[in-house]
């Protein structure tokens, strides 16, 4: 699972990187000194976990909680404070769990494998929730030259990029109105999640590749675009090639 260390000393940073790397499973894969950074560094990483500490000058990190958990597929929250677990109650987060400070080992196992049964929970709802086919076979998109559609089949995925999801299909690229969750639930069995910012239609995957810098990055048909994999998606993709 990769992990994202929001707090706002270098020393703490170090110290819970150290712990992390002791452990099997985990990798840190950025860290952040305050809420922009965390939420830049989700954007582009899009981390299974945030280990986020409560006392940061600005925003502090319930503040920076609150706006994680308004993301659509957000990271679990796991916060780092000299707090106890009955006040963390009282500010109404959804927090998966909580470290004191200083961080000890044992107690970041303890809470790292909750998060990671629950996100096998996760998995295995997604696997099992109903397909639903929509009888929508094209996605309209407002354009300079009025209202644009584009049919379903010539769709290989969704982006989302702040407030704005681009649909790339085989005539280029096109903004649409429709948000990144909606699509999701409509198109179920479908498209599938590969990333926090965007989905792929199943039928049209070739491969998934492995770049050079390590990030695993989908083949599609018909399309030279290739969508990024984050790695909290790989097991389930690994499972649905297996099965196509």
């Amino acid at each position: 699972m990769d992990l994202l260390i929001v707090d706002d000393e270098p020393l703490a940073r170090a110290r819970l990187r150290r712990l992390v790397e002791e452990l099997a499973d985990f990798d840190v894969v950025a860290e952040a000194a305050d809420g922009e950074a965390a939420m830049a560094a989700i954007e582009e990483h899009d981390p299974a976990v945030v280990l986020l500490d409560v006392r940061m000058p600005g925003e502090d990190g319930i503040a920076v909680a609150k706006r994680i958990a308004q993301l659509d597929h957000a990271p679990a929250i796991i916060f780092c404070t000299a707090y106890d677990e009955y006040a963390l109650d009282a500010f109404g987060t959804d927090a998966v769990g909580y470290l004191l400070k200083p961080v000890q080992q044992a107690d970041l196992q303890k809470v790292l494998d909750k998060a990671v049964k629950l996100n096998r929970l996760q998995l295995e709802a997604m696997k099992e929730a109903p397909v639903k086919h929509s009888g929508r076979q094209h996605i309209s998109a407002k354009t300079r030259r009025g209202v644009e559609l584009i049919s379903l089949v010539d769709v290989r995925f969704f982006i989302a990029d702040q407030k704005y999801v681009t649909v790339h299909h085989l005539a280029g690229e096109t903004l649409i109105d429709d948000t990144l969750k909606d699509l999701e639930e409509e198109f179920s069995g479908r498209f599938i999640r590969v990333h926090r910012n965007s989905l792929v239609a199943i039928e049209y995957i070739e491969a998934m590749e492995r770049s050079t810098d390590g990030h695993f990055k989908l083949r599609l048909t018909g399309l030279d675009t290739k969508p990024v994999v984050s790695r909290r998606h790989v097991p389930q993709l690994k499972e649905l090639l297996s099965k196509l």
